[in-house]
């Protein structure tokens, strides 16, 4: 059984992501769910990655243009690289509008995470 079902491919930030699955303590991880979940693990495991997901996740109205969370330290390029690289873990969505663009964070990718490193669920 796949613990992964729910976690998005690092190829394909378009696939949808359901709000369940498995947690990793339950079952094995299949080759193919131990990639995808390496995948996703390299992309938060930069620092810069972390705040700029962190300022999107926290902003009150649920997406963030670029220009409000783009200080954090590092040149423009260097925050559009890392948030290319969310976008493409499937952490981030984005849409341009006019000449900014705004990052969304599926919720559901949270809790995928969540529930996929949480305890199993007692019966």
């Amino acid at each position: 059984m796949s613990n992964l079902s729910t976690v998005p491919p690092a190829v394909d930030p378009k696939q949808a992501v359901v709000p369940c699955c498995s947690p990793l303590v339950s079952a094995e991880l299949s080759a193919l769910d131990a990639e995808r979940l390496a995948a996703l693990f390299k992309a938060l495991s930069d620092p810069i990655r972390l705040r700029l997901l962190s300022r999107v996740a926290s902003h009150p109205a649920g997406e963030a243009c670029v220009c409000d969370i783009a200080d954090v330290g590092v040149s423009q390029p260097t925050v559009s690289h890392h948030l290319k690289k969310l976008r493409e873990a499937g952490l981030l969505t984005s849409q341009r509008r006019r000449t900014w663009v705004y990052y969304r964070i599926d919720p559901s990718v949270l809790v995928a995470l969540g529930t996929l490193l949480g305890p199993p669920a007692h019966a």
